[in-house]
């Protein structure tokens, strides 16, 4: 996987931005708010046309565009996988509706329109945060969007059902509130059902099986990252679990092992069904569907420990460090290329042992693009290897910053 070229125009920081992408890693250096993390971000962007640092796509065109009558924001690239070579096109523009400017999003691939699910696995990318801790101390939203994330890069089809699904929960929580003062119609919720369970299960089946697997990849890279001192579990908890614990039988504990990739997705789709028409009741009650995979989680655990609840802010950085470069070689294990590498500022939280981790796992990649405000971040012999460009006020030039 490479990016040969990127274009911007009114992206972020970028009035105008046109620039050829080398091989190898590349350093931006810069202060803050001059642009590095808006390349990251666009180049990011390829990956499904969602933003990692915005709230809306709004926030995407350049503040000085807005004002204009036609604002808009524009991203070209081209991009190289499987010895093919292919052109993305994303065109965001500011429309008046109903007295109010809202973005709207187009996406070509060679020159021909495709929705937002049919951009997946055309172009993959690893992007490296500071504030991906929050994956593993945040809200199981956090977790799932990841999960989902990642996902999508790797299996073009779960992007297609992720999305079908999210429009099933939002009819059939239409039809709940609808139904909540005539719940003798609630046959009609019958269709929704099989829907939401048969997308459902797909999701499941795809997520228990994406972190068993990445799981097996990170466990050994937690403990190099330690030394041998931390292990690494990756635990699936699903809203609906297939692997029901037998009546009268005591719960197992969150430190066991469950193995989940062992069930059919008929199986999954039968188990979600029935869970649904058993929490009807309390569906009606409160107006949303209560179960399935939007309401998934995941848990990431070192020595049985939860690390959401009880990880130093050490251990949870070390465990996301090994989480994200298991994520790297599951990528290339399951499309058979390289994905490109992001890092934004991620060696400043780092001490000098788990820099040198880093750097080392980052060399061999095809590309590689990394931000810092400070070029010492980086061993000599790194700086060596790389390519060093300075990013000031929305402009990028070949050459470390003037001392």
């Amino acid at each position: 996987m490479l990016l040969n070229h990127i274009s911007l125009t009114n992206f972020r920081n970028f009035a105008r931005l046109e620039i050829d992408i080398p091989s190898g890693a590349t350093i931006l250096v810069g202060a803050n708010a001059q642009g590095k993390t808006s390349l990251l971000e666009a180049i990011y962007y390829l990956t499904g046309a969602s933003a990692s640092h915005a709230t809306s796509d709004r926030q995407l065109i350049n503040f000085l565009a807005q004002e204009q009558p036609q604002a808009f924001a524009r991203l070209v690239a081209e991009v190289e996988a499987h010895n093919r070579i292919q052109r993305i096109e994303i065109r965001l523009t500011l429309e008046d509706q109903a007295g109010e400017r809202r973005p709207r999003k187009e996406i070509l691939v060679n020159g021909l329109r495709k929705r937002m699910r049919e951009l997946a696995g055309t172009f993959n990318a690893v992007l490296f945060l500071p504030q991906d801790v929050e994956i593993v101390e945040g809200s199981p939203g956090n977790r799932r969007r990841y999960l989902d994330s990642t996902l999508v890069q790797a299996d073009p089809s779960y992007a297609a059902t992720l999305s079908d699904y999210g429009k099933v929960v939002s009819q059939r929580n239409a039809l709940l509130k609808n139904l909540q003062d005539r719940r003798n119609d609630n046959h009609q919720l019958d269709f929704w059902d099989e829907q939401l369970s048969d997308l459902g299960a797909t999701l499941i089946r795809a997520r228990a099986l994406a972190l068993h697997e990445i799981e097996r990849i990170a466990a050994p890279i937690q403990e190099q990252l330690t030394r041998n001192k931390e292990d690494l579990q990756i635990r699936y908890l699903p809203s609906y679990d297939p692997l029901t614990t037998p009546e009268g039988q005591l719960d197992l504990p969150i430190n066991t092992p469950l193995d989940r990739t062992t069930i059919s997705r008929e199986e999954m789709r039968k188990g979600l069904l029935a869970s649904l028409r058993l929490k009807r009741e309390d569906e009606f009650a409160r107006g949303v569907t209560v179960i399935g995979p939007h309401r998934d989680d995941f848990s990431l655990l070192s020595k049985g420990i939860d690390l959401r609840l009880y990880g130093s802010r050490g251990q949870n950085r070390t465990a996301m460090l090994a989480l994200k470069l298991a994520e790297i070689q599951w990528l290339m294990e399951r499309t058979g290329e390289m994905p490109i590498l992001l890092l934004d500022e991620v060696l400043a939280e780092l001490d000098s042992e788990r820099r040198e981790d880093l750097l080392a796992r980052i060399l061999p990649a095809r590309q590689a693009v990394l931000t810092a405000a400070d070029l010492s971040m980086f061993a000599d012999s790194f700086q060596q290897t790389a390519s060093v460009w300075h990013v000031h006020a929305g402009t990028i030039a070949p050459g470390p910053p003037a001392s």
